[in-house]
This record gives structure tokens, sequence and C-alpha cells, in this order.
């Protein structure tokens, strides 16, 4: 068994990495912190895990506490992995980091998309972007992964092959994607509570959303491009539901081309892929609940001269702690597959 550690396991990424190891055949929970939570147990928290943690109960975290762990995943506020993924891959065999702390390769993007200059520059080239599915040998060569987004993840997934193909421009993309609450994290805001989210539908970070730079950097990377080939105006959008990311994405064709050589495109870049479903349908966020699916189509509308390319996941698991489960797995040589599921939870 491989011995894990969730560094900031009480927040809902935090609790879904619990439930997904509670089902892993090959990994072993032995340190959950929180430190808001610390001295309250898992199962007071989160109920659905009690079968499973009747007695596991949140620590605070202390410098060393991983040490001796095969296993750590991190699933902290932005920033705080900066400070902690140094010394840890000094005492466990492989990190997850599942926030944006280290996913831009570029040091220069942080104080203009993140407000300030990163903390531990020299590290960012020894993570590798955690999206298996566009970037799985860097994973299996690595260490450490700064797990992908939720946005970037549903984003990339739907553009990348087109521009790989070249059958889409990589400059003026259009993203729009709309997030499930669950997406801003357990703590409460005025912006998420009951009242403000249900029967509202909005739009925030207008034109200055931190996610940009990853889709540029990620579908940019994915095709082979040099850095800054990609130009992506994102704009994410908060939906009244507990879990889901549709990205909605629209680019201009490079030349001539139809739906059907826009589908054939995905099915030749995703062929075997396990988590990835093709389809000739709309994709829908219900579809994926639960699962670490990622659900695409794309089409060629003759009368605009647009394409359209849309990607559907679970936000919490293939955008954030099923994906890092992905490359846990990867990393530690087990099948990609373990304790995680293509199939969704209906109704």
């Amino acid at each position: 068994m491989i011995s894990v550690g969730i560094i900031g396991a009480s927040g809902y990424t935090g609790v879904e990495l619990l439930r997904l190891c509670a089902g892993h055949p090959d990994l072993r929970v032995e340190l959950a912190t929180g430190d808001t939570q610390a001295g309250t147990r898992v199962a007071d928290l989160y109920p659905s895990l009690a079968a499973h943690y009747p007695d596991l109960v949140f620590a605070p975290y202390t410098p060393g506490a991983a040490q001796g762990l095969d296993l750590c995943f991190l699933g902290l506020p932005h920033g705080a992995s900066q400070g902690l993924v140094g010394d840890l891959l000094g005492e466990v065999k492989w990190v997850v980091d599942l926030a944006a702390d280290f996913r831009l390769h570029d040091p220069d993007l942080y104080p203009e998309w993140y407000g300030e200059a990163h903390a531990a520059p020299e590290l960012l080239g020894r993570l590798a972007f955690g999206l298996p599915e566009l970037f799985r040998p860097e994973i299996r060569a690595a260490t450490a992964v700064a797990s992908a987004g939720c946005y970037p993840t549903a984003s990339s997934l739907a553009l990348a092959p087109l521009v790989a193909a070249g059958l889409i421009e990589p400059r003026g993309i259009i993203v729009d994607a709309a997030s499930g609450v669950s997406g801003a994290g357990r703590g409460p805001k005025p912006s998420t509570a009951f009242c403000t989210v249900d029967e509202d539908f909005t739009a925030y970070g207008l034109l200055n959303h931190r996610h940009t730079p990853e889709i540029e950097q990620a579908v940019g990377e994915a095709a082979g491009l040099e850095p800054g080939a990609v130009q992506v105006l994102f704009t994410p959008h908060l939906a009244p539901m507990n879990r889901g990311i549709l990205a909605t994405c629209y680019a201009r064709p490079t030349g001539a081309t139809s739906t059907d050589e826009l589908l054939d495109a995905y099915r030749s870049a995703y062929a075997g892929e396990p988590f990835v479903v093709v389809t000739e349908g709309s994709p829908s966020t219900k579809a994926t609940f639960g699962s670490n699916a990622a659900h695409l189509t794309a089409r060629f509308d003759p009368r605009t001269g647009y394409v359209v390319a849309i990607g559907a996941i679970d936000n919490l698991v293939k955008g954030a702690s099923g994906q890092a489960v992905q490359c846990a797995n990867l990393l530690a040589g087990l099948d990609e597959t373990a304790g995680l599921s293509a199939i969704g939870v209906f109704p």
C-alpha cells in the first residue's frame, strides 16, 4: 500500500480526495490536515465518509508531519503551497499540488495574473503540468505534479486537439465556461450564499481571470507551439448547481472543415483514453457528475464560419481531485484508472 497525506483535507477538494482514496486499491490515507478543523473527526464534518474513516481526525499541519509518507496531496488555497512544496519534495516520494501555485511555467505571469511574485520560482520546472491526456509522458517522468485547474481542463481538452491538428486558429479563441458553486471552495462567501446563487447566473472575472494563461499555456504546449502563440478570451460564469463545468469554446477554422473532421480529430487524439467521451450529442455536466470523465463534442457552422468546441466535466473530480489521483497513479506506476470511474451518477 502507498501511504498518503492530504494537506488541506477539510475543503471540498480534500473531502473528494478522501472519498476517492477510500475506494482506491493502493492508496491509504495516514494524514489529513485541516487547520480550521483541527481536532474534528472527519466523520463529524463529512458524515458521507463515516463508514471508511470512523476515527480519522483532522490534524494541524506542522513541518515534518508528512515525513516518510509515500505520496502527498495539497488541497490548499492559492499561495499556500509555494512555501511547502520545497520541503515536501525532500520528505515524500511524490507530490501532487491541486492549487495553481506551480501550474504556470513562466514566473513573470504570476505578478500579472495573481497579483504577486512567485515565492519559489526555482521549483516551477520541477512540477509537471497535471493533465494526463495531454501531458502523460511528462507526468510519468516527474516526481511532482501541479494538477490542472478545472476550467483549463474542460477548455484545453476541447481545444488542444483542434489546434494541434491545424483545424482552428490559435488566436482569437473565445471560451465561455460555467461552473458549479463548489468551485469557489467550502468557505462561506456572500457571493456563493444560497440566496445569492439560487435562481441566478452570472459572469465574473471579466477579462482578467487567472485561469486564462493556464488555458493558453496548456493548449499551446499540447499543440507544440511557441509560448504566446495561443490567445484566449476567457469568461467564467457561476451556475446555481453544486458540481460541474461546461466550457463552450469558439474559434475560427484555418481553412475548409466540417463537423465530421472536427470529431474525427477528437477520436484520433483521444483514442483509447479511458476518461474521454467523444459524443455527437451535446455534453452535459450531469452526465459527468461524480466521475473522472470529460465529455467532448465539436461543430462547424458554415453560416457564421465558426467552430464550436464543448467540454463537460465534474469540477471536483476530473477538474480537481480525480485528476490529482489520476496523476498520482502515473507517478507511482499504478494503473492510471485505479480508484477512478468514468461512469457518472444519475439522476
